[in-house]
């Protein structure tokens, strides 16, 4: 298992089939024109608003994935064979096995990949968004991607679509509103260097199937047909909808985003819907998000999952985002109620974290030079160890609360933002020398002497170095220091009390120190990351920032090789 680490989309592309097709035209593609097909296209036309959409004129959907994918390789700068994931969603694939994913590398190629194919409906693509994150997010992968592709059109035709030879109000809300298309997103383990990156925050999902049954379903009764033929009557092709369990599922996303999501935050909203009426019912509650908002159903039509990355890749190339804005992604999935969402946050082409990177890269070659480091990740640490870690650890610890503040109270108003995060920050961890007064005593140590244990070498060096530069005017380099301290906790801390726990047999009662970091700093890394967003384009403070982290890193190195 890999480390946490934060995750960047980096390339984006999509693919919408042929020439688009308007609603004059949707009648010749699909067939139906009877009078009453006719009154119900017209009425769901004109609630979905959609104007344009595509349809592929042949070969399967697996090429629509590849051809999204490709684009987005190259968008991104990469090739296929760099990718080390591929993760795709779509409701319908070309054949029932293998998956959909497998198809989908079998036409680009690019050498062995690990796969996984989501199944669903419009939420699949978020899932295989979520899948690929983590990938690069362990460290499993530096680059993966995700795929969302639908080509439902061959679903949609006259004689297929309809039930017993007729058309039906459920039926025809899908046949005149979905449409095909690819979308697809690289991601890597860092940033763009010549243009902007949209970092990912949190992917989540949540169903709601245990309380709602079906909304949106096809393939009832196909296994149990004697034939083939029987099977595709028996609804194995035939798609359908409950549009009246639409507007809970509306309700449902609208009560979700506002417990999930700090909507003053938000700067662009790009949520996924079926039709303009939805749209107007979901920002009528969330008014706030309702500017913010944007969405391509009308032009592009409804691409089921590949609609959120269609959406983002033409607002991303259209120049929406600007470096610090935060872009909410929601998809409401009306297969059986599942609700997702995605925060991404646009950052800076700079170069502050490949160098923050090579930092950290030093840093980890001289912790391999540690004695007492490479005991704990051997497996080979003894209390003793343990408590030595933990009773020259105190004295540094308790120093931090106080540079975080004095540098809080030197931060200008121009620097406002800075300075509440250096409040917020103080807050948190201005009392956590007493977890680690608790787990000493835990482990056989007497509080009172590492309460009276003076720094070692390396604490006096560290602690008078980012006192110093706590007590300048806008001390910004000081987050050099707050990406070594706090990665530490991130990437060591949780690996750390993993191994000291398999080694010597200790409880979390015993390690809460390290494992509060090791499960907690990952969130500040991200509140880090958003502030070197701020201050990412300017290259006095970035080149402030990345002589303060080496620095830090070479004095913590001292304070941990000074442990007897």
């Amino acid at each position: 298992m890999g480390q946490t680490r934060a995750v960047y989309i980096t390339g984006c592309g999509a693919y919408l089939p042929g020439e688009p097709v308007d609603n004059a035209g949707i009648a010749d593609r699909l067939g139906g024109t009877d009078r009453a097909t006719d009154r119900r296209r017209e009425r769901v036309l004109a609630g979905n608003g959609i104007r344009r959409r595509h349809y592929a004129a042949g070969g399967g959907n697996a090429e629509l994935a590849a051809e999204a994918l490709e684009r987005a390789v190259k968008d991104g700068g990469l090739t296929v064979d760099e990718i080390g994931m591929l993760a795709t969603g779509t409701t319908m694939g070309d054949q029932l096995v293998p998956g959909f994913a497998a198809m989908v590398h079998g036409r680009v190629g690019g050498g062995p990949k690990e796969l996984l194919s989501a199944a669903g409906v419009c939420a699949s693509g978020m899932a295989a968004l979520k899948a690929a994150a983590a990938a690069v997010a362990l460290g499993e992968h530096d680059a993966a991607a995700a795929v969302g592709s639908e080509l439902v059109s061959r679903v949609l035709t006259e004689p297929r679509f309809a039930a017993g030879g007729r058309s039906t109000p459920d039926a025809d809300f899908l046949r005149w509103t979905l449409s095909d298309g690819a979308g697809a997103v690289v991601l890597t383990d860092r940033p763009r260097v010549d243009r902007p990156s949209l970092r990912v925050e949190w992917v989540r999902s949540v169903s709601y199937a245990h309380e709602r049954p079906a909304c949106m379903r096809a393939g009832e009764g196909w296994l149990d047909a004697p034939s083939a033929a029987e099977a595709e009557v028996a609804g194995l092709l035939r798609l359908r909808q409950d549009v009246t369990a639409l507007p809970d599922l509306v309700r449902l996303g609208v009560t979700l985003v506002r417990e999930h999501v700090d909507l003053d935050t938000v700067d662009h909203v790009l949520c996924h819907y079926s039709a303009n009426t939805f749209r107007d019912q979901i920002f009528a509650a969330l008014p706030e998000l309702s500017e913010k908002s944007f969405s391509n159903l009308e032009t592009c039509g409804n691409t089921g999952a590949a609609s959120i990355f269609v959406m983002l890749e033409e607002a991303w190339r259209t120049g929406r985002f600007a470096p610090g804005d935060r872009v909410l992604l929601a998809v409401p999935e009306s297969g059986r109620f599942t609700i997702a969402f995605a925060l991404l946050t646009c950052v800076s082409p700079t170069q502050l974290l490949d160098d923050l990177a090579g930092v950290w890269s030093e840093l980890e070659e001289g912790l391999r030079g540690v004695p007492l480091v490479r005991r704990i990740e051997a497996g080979t640490a003894t209390v003793e160890d343990y408590r030595a870690l933990l009773l020259d650890l105190r004295q540094q610890v308790v120093e931090g609360g106080r540079w975080i503040s004095r540098a809080a109270s030197n931060f200008s108003a121009e620097r406002f933002e800075l300075r509440s995060a250096a409040i917020r920050h103080a807050a948190d961890e201005h009392r956590d020398f007493l977890l680690l007064e608790r787990d000493f005593a835990a482990v056989g140590g007497d509080p009172r002497a590492i309460r009276a244990r003076a720094k070692n070498p390396g604490s006096e060096a560290l602690s008078a170095f980012i006192l110093q530069q706590a007590s300048q005017p806008d001390p910004v380099d000081l987050l050099g220091a707050m990406f070594v301290i706090e990665g530490l906790g991130t990437f060591k801390a949780l690996g750390w009390a993993g191994r000291l726990a398999g080694a010597l047999g200790l409880t979390d009662g015993q390690m809460s120190f390290l494992r509060y970091h090791g499960e907690h700093d990952a969130e500040h890394v991200g509140q880090l990351h958003r502030l070197l967003d701020l201050v990412g384009a300017d290259p006095e403070a970035c080149a402030r920032i990345v002589r303060t982290a080496r620095i830090v890193a070479r004095l913590y190195l001292l304070q941990l090789q000074e442990i007897r």
